[in-house]
């Protein structure tokens, strides 16, 4: 069983606009509070810096994913928490990250119909877009989303606030020992 000391690697999958990003923030905030070294690494971020001049080609998908588990990992064998928010459509690029880490790999899945992630916030014009044909390779519309056939979370985040689904990834984390409930309780508290 893990301690509070073991490095883990919360990994959210789903499609673009169901909340991956949003629940990873509440996490890290109670993460943080609760002392545990922490980073997180949002899809969008690290395509921009680490994955710069990548396109959305299955290939390059692919090759995102690989560098964002490959630093995540990175930081797991060496006991920091980290959280990684990106689409990752492919189920067996997951897979393979799930072999390189092992046990310390969480799959979270945001679990969302597309019909809602179409009308939440900064995504209703980037999905018209993609319905028009005007962003090729859009997740969801004109290129595959693989769920997940068994993550260790699977989140409704249509049906839950994000502070719900937030929870049972903390109550996830505290099941297999990577987090303290006593410690948690008083982080909510604050």
């Amino acid at each position: 069983m893990a301690t509070t000391d073991t490095g883990f690697i919360i990994w959210f999958t789903g499609l673009s606009g169901s909340g991956k990003t949003t629940i990873a923030r509440i996490l890290e905030q109670r993460i943080r509070a609760s002392g545990r070294r922490f980073e997180s690494l949002d899809g969008d971020v690290v395509r921009t810096n680490l994955s710069k001049g990548l396109g959305f080609s299955k290939e390059d998908r692919d090759t995102n994913i690989r560098r964002i588990g490959f630093v995540a990992h990175l930081l797991e064998r060496n006991g920091v928490a980290a959280i990684c928010s990106a689409i990752s459509p492919y189920r067996q690029t997951r897979d393979e990250l799930r072999m390189m880490v092992g046990d310390d790999f969480i799959e979270v899945y945001a679990d969302c119909p597309i019909e809602i992630c179409e009308t939440r916030d900064g995504k209703v014009e980037m999905y018209a877009k993609a319905r028009r044909g005007e962003i090729k390779e859009f997740t969801g519309v004109s290129d595959p989303y693989e769920p997940p056939d068994a993550p260790e979370v699977h989140l409704m985040t249509n049906d839950e606030t994000p502070e719900e689904s937030a929870e049972k990834v903390l109550a996830c984390l505290v099941e297999r020992g990577y987090l303290r409930s006593d410690v948690l309780r008083q982080t909510a508290a604050k």
